[in-house]
């Protein structure tokens, strides 16, 4: 008699056995091995792989620290880089030797952010630039270290919220940045022997101007901008004419720009409806080479930060950390001659195959004003009616990318789908979608989410009344703001650090952040009254909705506070809470086995409340 075995669905934990990466991305100076920050031992330490792919040599063997930004010195390929504990973003300096020796700490000033990164040493390798606020809480400074003296001096930033560009050249000078607020930033030009500055782009209005990589020649530089567009695109600024020419005209964002260091190729990355697009250009001939085969798909990020994009010294390899929302992120690299490419990290483990994932399909809904909102949804493949969960990203200013989420994959696997939106606020839409939300947090963002199940409610294999929230930062104020002005639509909720009162979120927000507070979401000082009025905190007496909170106790953007006040609230009036603090994480999580905990909360959570489960 034949016996039919009943099919297991897998684990969550095997969803979630894939490696992560920081915003770390590099080749060695000889261009033989690609860098990396991964948490392969279970905390993102720095990884060597040769560009032929094999097993990685680990170079840095930190428990509770993570490796957040790298540089290579061009000469003698000694790296600097950056760490911080338990996810404080107090960023510490080390210089490490990659062929032998343990990381020599820089510095060690647990209450400073010092940052680093691929562009950091001058081309003689004499010197590295980085960003601290060491002088003052408030002001992000460029600073430049002697590689040898160890002295260090800052150079611009005084007042500002600035961070360094590449080096000219002949490491006379020194491109900056005057990060002013989301939607405008200049470029300056610092004299690294006479002292004096110069802002190179000027302007009236809001426009956001990056700089990239220097010609071989020091006549000028390639940057990336919006002036006078709705997108960014790639410029070559001329020095002497203190103009610049598009390299490829703003159609669509470009996200990143970089260049061999014998100045022969130029790479970029368009950000095509999501999707990461690398184009690459040998500036010898003027041509452009062959389209990289790499999948359909865009770079993870931590806490907010991408890794970028990487070539080879000589310009014989790029590489680029991608994923797919059917497989993992991965290193990849691409020969430029050819556009061939491969994976040279192998980071899936549980045993899940593509076809065993769901694949992400790009829609949209109208919202109250006939603007249409983008979103990824994601369906199971089931009989009949399902529960879905409406994921909103961080930022706002962000953008959900069609990369592997674990969490979604594990929750199609249980018959729920996930619609993740990309509301108002947006980046990858045009600066004009992206202000929208500036200054209207709890605003017109809030009537995306409820035309988002508007929409749901009129697709006939949705369950009407199993639809739930889930949201981290920004996100988790949506989640907040859904559940208490909201309150009727929604089955399920999970908060993962969101801020619930405006006014105390913006007065605590790291000092270098506060000067632009005010723009990004209003001034606790003056219009607290506006501020309070958008509190999800004001309206927590309508909680109707089971809500699962969760919180890093050295959260610095975010604090801890937040989502005390609230939960004490919503215990107060005996409402279905469920509040869990991790102490050793901050804005995210940095710690594996922190990491497969909080989800794994999240994902029960919602089984719970969306299948009775």
């Amino acid at each position: 008699m034949a016996v039919t075995k009943t099919r297991n669905l897998p684990l969550m934990e095997q969803f979630f056995a894939v490696r992560r990466f920081s915003s770390v991305l590099e080749f060695t100076a000889d261009g033989t091995h690609l860098l990396f920050a991964s948490n392969i031992s279970g905390q993102f330490n720095l990884w060597r792989v040769p560009v032929e792919g094999g097993w990685p040599d680990q170079l840095t063997a930190f428990a509770d620290d993570t490796v957040r930004g790298v540089g290579v010195s061009p000469t003698d390929g000694r790296i600097v880089f950056c760490a911080d504990h338990d996810g404080d973003e107090f960023h510490q300096l080390y210089l490490l030797d990659s062929d032998r020796g343990w990381p020599e700490k820089l510095t060690d000033e647990p209450k400073v952010q010092h940052n680093v990164g691929s562009a950091s040493w001058s081309p003689d390798g004499t010197k590295f630039t980085y960003a601290a606020n060491a002088r003052k809480p408030t002001d992000m400074e460029v600073w430049v270290r002697d590689a040898e003296t160890s002295e260090s001096r800052p150079v611009f930033g005084e007042g500002k919220f600035s961070f360094p560009g590449h080096f000219s050249p002949d490491g006379s000078k020194l491109l900056a940045i005057d990060f002013r607020n989301n939607s405008d930033v200049s470029i300056h030009l610092i004299d690294l022997e006479s002292g004096e500055t110069r802002e190179l782009t000027p302007h009236d209005d809001d426009a956001i101007f990056l700089p990239g990589p220097w010609a071989q020649d020091g006549s000028g530089f390639y940057m990336v901008s919006d002036a006078g567009s709705e997108f960014r695109g790639l410029a070559f600024y001329d020095l002497a004419s203190g103009s610049h020419d598009w390299v490829e005209q703003p159609t669509q964002d470009v996200d990143d720009v970089a260049m061999s260091a014998d100045g022969r190729v130029l790479g970029w990355i368009v950000n095509d409806e999501g999707y990461d697009r690398l184009r690459l250009r040998d500036l010898e001939t003027g041509q452009d080479l062959p389209q990289p085969e790499l999948p359909a798909g865009a770079r993870p990020h931590l806490t907010g930060a991408e890794p970028p994009l990487a070539i080879s010294p000589d310009g014989t390899h790029a590489a680029l950390i991608a994923a797919s929302p059917r497989r993992p992120p991965e290193a990849w690299v691409v020969e430029t001659r050819t556009g061939k490419a491969r994976a040279v990290t192998d980071s899936r483990l549980g045993g899940l195959l593509e076809d065993d994932l769901v694949e992400a399909e790009l829609v949209s809904y109208p919202s109250f004003d006939d603007r249409d909102i983008p979103a990824w949804l994601y369906r199971p493949n089931v009989d009949g009616k399902a529960p879905v969960v409406l994921s909103i990203h961080g930022g706002p200013e962000a953008q959900e990318r069609p990369v592997y989420q674990a969490l979604y994959q594990y929750l199609l696997s249980r018959g729920i789908a996930v619609l993740a939106t990309n509301i108002r606020g947006s980046t990858g839409y045009g600066k004009s979608y992206q202000r929208l939300v500036q200054r209207d947090w709890g605003g017109g963002d809030m009537q995306d989410w409820e035309h988002a199940v508007k929409w749901l409610r009129g697709q006939d294999w949705v369950e009407p009344d199993r639809i739930g929230v889930y949201g981290g930062s920004y996100g988790g104020f949506a989640v907040l703001t859904c559940v208490t002005r909201l309150p009727q639509l929604w089955a399920a909720a999970v908060d993962i650090f969101g801020p619930s009162n405006l006014v105390t979120f913006a007065k605590a927000v790291p000092p270098t952040w506060k000067r632009f507070i005010a723009r990004f979401v209003g001034d606790p000082e003056t219009e607290a009254e506006f501020l309070m009025e958008r509190s999800p905190i004001t309206y927590v007496e309508n909680v109707q909705t089971p809500l699962l909170v969760i919180q890093g106790a050295t959260d610095p953007r975010v604090v801890k506070g937040e989502s005390d006040q609230l939960v004490d609230k919503l215990k107060s009036l005996g409402r279905d809470v469920e509040y869990v603090v991790f102490d050793d994480e901050g804005h995210g999580f940095t710690k594996r086995a922190n990491e497969l905990k909080a989800y794994g909360l999240a994902a029960g959570w919602l089984e719970q409340h969306l299948l009775g489960s």
